[in-house]
């Protein structure tokens, strides 16, 4: 696979207080990666650095292996962003917008037409091409934006909220998207929407006081959850108790939470598979099972573990 994009030892200071702390990682062609923490943790600040709005402190960022300081405009070149908030031309169109962006971009004749008439279908924006950006809903403003960010078909897409304000279907289109462009591209997504990361991410980094504190696929990452291979097991009323009380003398069970008057759920030690040896020992005790199935685990839990432990910024 090709790196995309190379960050190699990122920091940034405000004064005194230094918001991103010697990151260091890369994406690959045909990589989304998710980059979470909680608010304040650096995340937009990284981001401005990575398309070069911000110059580091210290650290390189390169973008298709040309450094963002030293060559800027060959690097940005290669950059698609849709940053936070999407700021636009409020008294513009989005037809005259996306007219003047591929303007810029270095788009020409029929190929700036192709690729405008492209966008538009494929983000949407068609009921709204000509309506004044001030008067459009949040959600459509954001699709604007996005449009913009993809035009010129860039090599690397950064991406600071790219659902936000969109209504449910508009949010399964723009991640149905997303997945569609991955193939050629290393795109970064920016999000506080963790049900995005499983949906659309191969790949998720986690920061916290602007330093890395976990990267892996969203699957491993679950797999640090305590609910990874966590059973759920429901049975009848006068069964529930007999079983809380005899389930955690199991090997491998660690403990066992009553969530109701019918259903337990079932913790193992260090993320072993016990669904069988709970559904032996309900066989063999004649319990009369209703449901019982295997979690495999919950990013937000790993997320809230890592970010409480590491301390994150107000």
């Amino acid at each position: 696979m090709t790196a995309l994009i190379e960050i190699q030892h990122l920091c940034k200071r405000f004064g005194a207080s230094k918001v991103v702390d010697d990151l260091t990682f890369q994406v690959d062609r045909g990589e989304v990666l998710g980059f979470l923490g909680p608010n304040g943790a650096g995340k937009s600040t990284t981001m401005k650095m990575v398309t070069g709005f911000l110059t580091p402190t210290s650290g390189t960022v390169c973008i298709g292996g040309q450094s963002i300081t030293e060559k800027p405009l060959q690097s940005r070149r290669q950059i698609g962003y849709l940053p936070e908030g999407a700021p636009l031309y409020a008294d513009m169109t989005p037809a005259a917008l996306l007219d003047f962006v591929a303007g810029i971009r270095g788009l020409r004749g029929e190929t700036k037409r192709q690729r405008i008439a492209d966008v538009v279908s494929r983000i949407q924006l068609g009921d709204v091409l000509n309506q004044r950006i001030d008067t459009l809903s949040k959600g459509f403003k954001r699709r604007v934006g996005l449009a913009q960010a993809i035009l010129h078909d860039p090599q690397v897409l950064i991406l600071d909220e790219p659902t936000d304000g969109l209504d449910p279907n508009q949010k399964q289109e723009v991640r149905s998207l997303i997945q569609e462009m991955a193939s050629d591209k290393a795109i970064v997504i920016s999000t506080h929407i963790l049900e995005e990361v499983e949906a659309v991410c191969s790949r998720a980094l986690i920061i916290a006081n602007g330093k890395l504190v976990a990267d892996g696929t969203p699957q491993e990452l679950e797999a640090r959850s305590r609910y990874h291979n966590a059973v759920s097991l429901q049975l009848s009323a006068e069964q529930a108790p007999l079983a809380a009380a005899r389930l955690p003398q199991l090997d491998w069970i660690d403990s066992c939470q009553t969530l109701d008057n019918r259903t337990l759920l079932i913790f193992p030690e260090g993320g072993q598979s016990v669904i069988r040896a709970v559904a032996q020992l309900a066989t063999t005790e004649g319990w009369q099972v209703e449901q019982i199935y295997q979690q495999g685990g919950k990013l937000d839990d790993v997320f809230r573990d890592l970010t409480d432990t590491a301390g994150a910024r107000s």
